[in-house]
């Protein structure tokens, strides 16, 4: 995809990513983290791997997935977060990574980002949603609880 996006740095092990977002709002730190999920396998008994994203709380040294930045770069954040499954996937393979908004909203948000890139998306990655306690292949319009991002 050629969408812009930041700059960032990742660890030794291409599992833990940063970012600084820049606006209205300043320099705010963003994370995303890969980390396996226990018991939960899928397919041909891969591995699925957890995306999770948000600001980066130095002081707890953990991260925040509730806050609104409004930073007015949220499409160049997504944009961003998606290099960083190629990344982790360019990596570690064809483990399906799942991801699922810390809000109905933001679930919504990372649909509309598939829904906008489908095509390009669908070059890399094979992508479901989760409904019904199904994992169904995604169809725009459908509105899933959460995803996997499966590299092809």
């Amino acid at each position: 995809m050629n969408l812009t996006k930041y700059d960032y740095n990742t660890d030794s092990t291409c599992a833990s990513f940063t970012f600084q977002s820049v606006g209205p709002k300043g320099i705010i730190e963003k994370i995303v983290t890969y980390t396996p999920i226990d018991g939960f396998v899928i397919l041909d008994g891969k591995q699925v791997t957890n995306l999770a994203f948000g600001d980066l709380d130095r002081e707890k040294n953990e991260i925040d997935d509730l806050t609104t930045s409004n930073n007015n770069d949220r499409d160049k954040i997504l944009a961003t977060v998606a290099a960083t499954v190629v990344a982790y996937t360019s990596r570690h393979g064809q483990l399906p990574i799942y991801f699922q908004g810390s809000t109905a909203a933001r679930t919504r948000l990372y649909q509309m980002g598939i829904n906008a890139n489908l095509a390009e998306i669908q070059k890399l990655f094979e992508i479901r949603g989760l409904l019904n306690r199904r994992w169904l292949a995604f169809v725009p319009g459908v509105n899933f609880e959460a995803f996997l991002a499966i590299r092809k």
